[in-house]
């Protein structure tokens, strides 16, 4: 059975009060799945990408691949912070309270970047990153250094970008219950779109960021190994520079969404 967006609408009234009266610890526990879900999308994406010339299909070849991350969360189960943001539907409808969105976000936000984290710690220590003859841990430092080199606004509006096509492309895997193949097809192509275009995602970034610090120095390509250097250069520029900005903006385009779907199919009563 196809659901239409009205329906869908409708159906994610409770699915959001559902996920607002979790258990703490299952909220955190399913955090850290998806955040592990997502990290292994963007490990993989990296290594079919890394060395592909011209840049422009290894980008295309990224997007083909991360996508399968939010299918894991999505078919095997996980709570995924920038999905959530769909939860200020249920908000706006007056199911839940926004101090409970806000619980769900405070235990799944942390789950994600345990799981993350834990990614870039064994792709790292496993030695993954050391493919190619270390040009895949070349590609995890640049990447990490260039995410932390944009400006704040540039990663605000990258992360409206990015969580606006997540967004929906959650919204739309509720178009079907049953058919798990056609659940996939529908959010598989909005998250190929934000791949594409270098749209930044925070929880993709909790595990892309930390993963090119390590291989920064476990593979000798910091200046200065110091734990100074690595507080002040590396970690604190990670979460002031790049997920401080990109987490607001996730935030903005998921509420553009949320708010849209709302006033378009929840905010007026039913005609009949």
């Amino acid at each position: 059975m196809l659901n239409k967006p009205a329906d869908i609408a409708k159906l994610y009234i409770m699915v959001g009060y559902g996920k607002t009266v979790q258990k703490s610890w299952v909220l955190f526990l399913l955090g850290i799945f998806a955040g592990a879900f997502i990290a292994f999308g963007g490990l993989t994406s990296q290594i079919v990408s890394c060395g592909v010339a011209p840049a422009a299909l290894g980008r295309f070849l990224s997007g083909v691949v991360f996508p399968v991350g939010l299918m894991m969360v999505i078919i095997s189960g996980g709570e995924l912070f920038t999905g959530n943001c769909l939860i200020f539907i249920s908000v706006l409808s007056k199911e839940t309270y926004f101090s409970a969105m806000l619980r769900n976000w405070a235990f799944v936000y942390l789950g994600n970047l345990v799981g993350g984290v834990a990614i870039a710690l064994l792709a790292n220590f496993g030695q993954v990153l050391n493919l190619y003859d270390g040009e895949l841990a070349r590609l995890a430092v640049n990447t990490a250094k260039s995410k932390i080199a944009l400006p704040f606004h540039i990663a605000l509006i990258k992360g409206i970008l990015c969580n606006f096509l997540v967004c929906i492309s959650v919204w739309v895997s509720f178009s079907t219950e049953e058919n798990v193949p056609g659940k996939i097809a529908s959010l598989y192509l909005p998250i190929l779109l934000f791949v594409i275009c270098g749209f930044e995602h925070c929880v993709a970034n909790m595990y892309f960021i930390p993963a090119g610090i390590l291989a920064k120095y476990l593979c000798g390509y910091a200046q200065d190994a110091s734990f100074l250097s690595f507080l002040t250069g590396d970690l604190l520029p990670f979460f002031g520079k790049n997920l401080l900005p990109v987490t607001l903006g996730n935030i903005i385009g998921g509420f553009l969404v949320a708010t849209g779907y709302w006033l378009i199919y929840l905010s007026q009563p039913d005609d009949d």
